[in-house]
């Protein structure tokens, strides 16, 4: 069990570098998020990746291995293809609901996706599961989840958007993004 734990937080690691270039400036622009993901997963499908057909074999032997759960996820990641992506780190969801890292990482495909309701409500549930002892390591993804929380809410809930930056900056006083919008939120 304890190697899963460190080749979990090692894969979790790898996801903030891969998203963190990405993830800096929040998703502003409404698309049609379903045709984007649609032709993605078709294009993934049609290439074959064989990284994510040996990883789907080993899922179809063992449906509860979270690590090969995980790592299916983040291949899926990596070829944007973020329906299946989504899909799988739900999965994981339900297998460890306690795990705030699955619900981050769907936050991030959500936001790929262009899929703005539901990454707000996936960052939600991430600032949600992060447990005390676990804010530390967790600082910066806070920071940029309450971020992206009060940027969805500046419009429909001015008040709650403050609440949020302001903990957004408590996490990460240097985000220049959150400076910007604590200072029109807060003008």
């Amino acid at each position: 069990m304890k190697m899963i734990k460190i080749s979990i937080k090692s894969l979790f690691l790898g996801l903030i570098f891969i998203g963190g270039a990405s993830a800096i400036n929040a998703q502003t622009t409404p698309t049609d998020s379903a045709k984007n993901t649609t032709t993605t997963a078709a294009t993934t499908q049609a290439t074959g990746n064989p990284t994510i057909d040996g990883l789907k074999k080993q899922i179809e032997a063992n449906p509860k291995d979270t690590d090969a759960l995980a790592k299916l996820a983040t291949a899926y990641q990596e070829a944007s293809d973020w329906t299946n992506a989504i899909d799988t780190w739900k999965k994981i969801s339900v297998l460890l609901p306690d795990w705030a890292p699955s619900y981050y990482s769907q936050a991030y495909a959500y936001q790929s996706a262009k899929d703005d309701a539901n990454a707000k409500l996936a960052y939600e549930k991430y600032v949600a599961t992060v447990k005390p002892e676990e804010v530390e390591q967790n600082k910066k993804n806070l920071a940029y989840a309450y971020f992206y929380i009060a940027f969805a809410e500046q419009q429909s809930n001015p008040d709650k958007a403050k609440e949020h930056i302001a903990k957004s900056l408590q996490y990460d006083p240097t985000n220049q993004d959150a400076i910007k919008l604590s200072k029109v939120l807060n003008s």
